[in-house]
């Protein structure tokens, strides 16, 4: 999966309107082809509201609750998610280019077709999150907590994995190929994930440790 790099790029580019005013002032629970444009939200409260076909360029959510928001064709460019409550949040095809994300709290939420491209993670919540055919492409994770997740079909190619915790996390088909692997806890639960022979030799010594392996040499 590849992420668009422009505005232009978007399939529902031509059908965007520009966002005026305060997000929970809307007082909608549906955005449809909305183009939200160096907007900074604080504290913004939309629980349960579903975005369809927008675009968030250089955005700033700042200590929002957008707890069971759905998105759907949605694409996020230079955009910033700070203590950001995205519990049971619901993604679907949508892309992450560029885009800053820290101290958020996504546990339980669902993502399906999603992309990230040249992001940062630090201190995100994803512990009983269900992720389904996502690409974290070039991205840092910084103390990510996988915890009781479940991972299909998602690959982190050229990407940094830092203190990052898969205890109790579901693996299959996730492609660790091409990562900078940095494990923090849960090595028992790579079962279903694809390595390389380099990762295999640095991952030697937690896995035996997880497994209750002795190496003693004679």
């Amino acid at each position: 999966m590849t992420a668009p790099q422009r505005l232009t790029d978007l399939p529902f580019a031509d059908t965007l309107q520009p966002f005026e005013g305060e997000l929970d002032a809307w007082g909608a629970d549906e955005f449809d082809a909305v183009h939200f444009d160096r907007c900074v939200f604080t504290d913004a409260a939309v629980g349960a509201a579903r975005f369809m076909d927008c675009a968030f360029e250089a955005v700033q959510f700042d200590a929002g609750r957008l707890r069971g928001c759905r998105f759907s064709d949605v694409w996020f460019h230079e955009a910033r998610l700070i203590s950001t409550d995205l519990t049971r949040t619901q993604w679907t095809d949508a892309a992450f280019v560029a885009v800053g994300i820290a101290g958020v709290q996504a546990y339980e939420a669902q993502l399906r077709r999603v992309v990230f491209e040249r992001c940062k993670f630090d201190s995100v919540n994803l512990r009983g999150a269900k992720l389904h055919e996502v690409t974290f492409d070039n991205c840092l994770l910084r103390d990510v907590d996988f915890g009781g997740a479940r991972l299909t079909r998602v690959s982190f190619p050229q990407s940094r994995l830092v203190e990052t915790d898969f205890t109790k996390a579901a693996c299959e088909q996730v492609d660790l190929r091409g990562a900078s692997l940095g494990i923090a806890a849960g090595y028992d639960a790579l079962r279903g994930t694809i390595i390389d022979g380099g990762q295999l030799v640095d991952l030697a010594p937690h896995l035996a440790q997880a497994l209750g392996i002795t190496v003693a040499d004679y």
